[in-house]
């Protein structure tokens, strides 16, 4: 089947995956380019699983500052080798969750970190919200279940669209950067920084002079 060679780089543009890769996903999908982008999307899931195991010990620290010095980040990011960390398309990747973080302002890394007490009050607003809509007994549990994923989706840096492509998750884009690269890279942890956030708590009982 012949596929045209623009169709090709488009597709490598919007994956980053190699041409020929592209090529031949194009191919077994018979030119369909949504089919092709999942093909490639399952590859870099099979390769980023063969990776998890790997040690993580090297990486960076990136900041990024926002507004006027308003609000700032700070993103540790690890790989494998002192080599990908000093690779241009890793501190490409770290700056974008700087940005992420910046713009979202997530307040849990992965769905694992959100405390079963978080979840379970979660729940009961969720639910009593749905049965004052109205909603049938029988289709709350749904209902809150997939409110819970709007949560996560929501609250958790790796499950938010990513800001600058809204079809792709961080959690996607990580895949996509371990396929490409081939190291284990892992979002290590962040903090975010807004001017005057929590000052006006902490100022209630005190004094001033």
């Amino acid at each position: 089947m012949h596929i045209d060679a623009q169709i090709v780089k488009a597709l490598r543009e919007k994956t980053g995956a190699g041409m020929m890769d592209c090529k031949k996903a194009l191919v077994e999908a018979g030119g369909d380019e949504e089919k092709a982008v999942n093909a490639l999307r399952e590859k870099g899931l099979a390769q980023a699983a063969k990776r998890a195991g790997k040690a993580t010990n090297q990486g960076i620290i990136d900041s990024y500052i926002h507004l006027g010095g308003k609000i700032g980040v700070l993103v540790e990011v690890n790989c494998e080798t002192d080599f990908v960390a000093r690779n241009d398309e890793f501190r490409e990747f770290v700056r974008n969750i700087c940005l992420q973080v910046a713009a979202t302002n997530p307040a849990y890394l992965n769905k694992e970190d959100v405390p079963e007490a978080i979840l379970e009050n979660e729940r009961q607003i969720i639910k009593a919200q749905a049965l004052n809509e109205g909603k049938p007994e029988k289709v709350i549990d749904k209902i809150v279940e997939g409110r819970i994923e709007k949560f996560y989706k929501e609250n958790c840096l790796m499950e938010q669209a990513y800001v600058k492509d809204e079809d792709l998750t961080v959690s996607q884009l990580l895949t996509d950067l371990i396929a490409k690269i081939g190291e284990n890279i892992v979002i290590r942890r962040y903090s975010r920084f807004e001017l005057g956030e929590g000052l006006e708590a902490a100022n209630s009982g005190g004094c001033s002079i």
